[in-house]
């Protein structure tokens, strides 16, 4: 018995589908299609708006399940669209695949092995990043995505950003996501896990066209944009809920923030650095310079964005008025003003330079501080342990 036909049992005794999402992809669409079906007929098409051809070439095949709507709406929307469709059918899994020829659909198979290991759980399709056809730029938001994916979930995962996945559909059935573009992915993936939805991978291999030939329909400032801020609700729901409720239900949140190889110095220091990002005057950009200069710097991106947000709302008075009397150390016959007053410009601007000086100076004293402390606790639980 050959693999494709093994490869089309298992998909058939676990009710899977194969949702292929397409905008504009008239070059690559047919090849996809072709490549899929020599594998399952179970194949969902959503024709996201396209404006070119494709609508003629989708027409070719009368064995697909065939969605077409007449405005793009965004990958999101297609397979949210797809999903429910897939649902409604009776459907268990959804394989996605991506209509560019990224990924090669012989793949697929390798997603149905792991279903058979693996049961219940959402499979990501994990690509080999280290070609050099490969963007430096895509590598860049591959590994941006893990970290955020860290930072949200505790899970460790190479590729969070590939778009060839096997979801399962029960799962998120009655769920109602919010984003219906290139985000979407990043939401469903982070609240799966949330949910406590495995996460697996498998190995699958990875196409990239010549500049010149390469379809892509992502927009880097507005997608990019629409990520961030997708990233920055995640976080605060995980810091706020979602990770202290894994420590209550008795997991080990302290791997989160602690990695077995580091040295006690480099956490120490990392705490000590986000407390000096969190105070420095750049309003606005702490915790993203923050996090850059983390990378640079080999430390522990975890701890430096908890402490990077000693400056939350509640604190900030307190960093101001320190801020202040540290800086009369640095002007003579510098006052400190009372908080009652109106603040406004007029008001702000004979103690702009006091706040300044004084938010640098109280930054390195806090950062010394708290890097000092982090060093002692750190070592002093280390020698417990050695004595026990």
């Amino acid at each position: 018995m050959s693999e494709e036909l093994d490869t089309t049992e298992i998909l058939k005794e676990f009710n899977v589908c194969v949702l292929l999402p397409t905008y504009n992809n008239i070059g690559t669409i047919a090849g996809v299609i072709d490549g899929i079906r020599l594998i399952t007929k179970d194949l969902i098409v959503v024709n996201d708006g396209s404006t070119d051809d494709t609508a003629a070439i989708l027409a070719q095949y009368s064995d697909i399940q065939l969605i077409s709507y007449p405005k793009n709406k965004g990958k999101g929307n297609a397979l949210l669209t797809g999903f429910r469709y897939a649902i409604s059918k009776g459907y268990h899994y959804a394989i996605t695949i991506d209509s560019d020829c990224q990924h090669n659909p012989a793949d697929i198979s390798a997603f149905a092995g792991k279903l058979q290991e693996t049961g219940q759980a959402l499979i990501i399709g994990e690509r080999n990043m280290e070609q050099a056809s490969v963007p430096g730029k895509s590598n860049f938001g591959r590994k941006f995505s893990n970290f955020w994916f860290r930072v949200e979930t505790g899970i460790t995962h190479n590729d969070t950003q590939s778009g060839f996945r096997l979801y399962p559909l029960l799962a998120f059935e009655n769920m109602k996501f919010y984003t219906p573009k290139f985000e979407f992915e990043i939401e469903i993936l982070v609240r799966l896990a949330w949910k406590g939805v495995k996460v697996e991978s498998v190995p699958v291999s990875v196409r990239y066209f010549p500049k010149e030939e390469r379809v892509s329909h992502f927009r880097p400032f507005r997608d990019f944009t629409r990520i961030s801020i997708l990233n920055t609700v995640f976080v605060f729901l995980a810091l706020a809920w979602h990770r202290p409720l894994m420590y209550i239900k008795g997991k080990n949140i302290s791997d989160f923030f602690f990695n077995s190889s580091e040295t006690i110095m480099n956490r120490s220091l990392s705490v000590a650095f986000g407390v000096f990002m969190g105070i420095i005057p750049i309003w606005g950009f702490q915790l993203v310079a923050a996090i850059a200069l983390a990378f640079l710097f080999r430390l522990n991106k975890p701890l430096v964005i908890l402490f990077a947000n000693i400056s939350i709302p509640p604190m900030i008075p307190l960093i101001l008025f320190l801020s202040l009397v540290c800086g009369k150390f640095w002007i003579s016959n510098a006052a400190i003003p009372l908080f009652d007053t109106a603040m406004n410009l007029e008001t702000i601007k004979p103690i702009l330079l006091q706040y300044i000086l004084g938010s640098i100076s109280l930054a390195i004293l806090s950062a010394i501080a708290f890097g000092s402390i982090t060093f002692i606790v750190l070592s002093t639980l280390k020698e417990a342990k050695k004595l026990i």
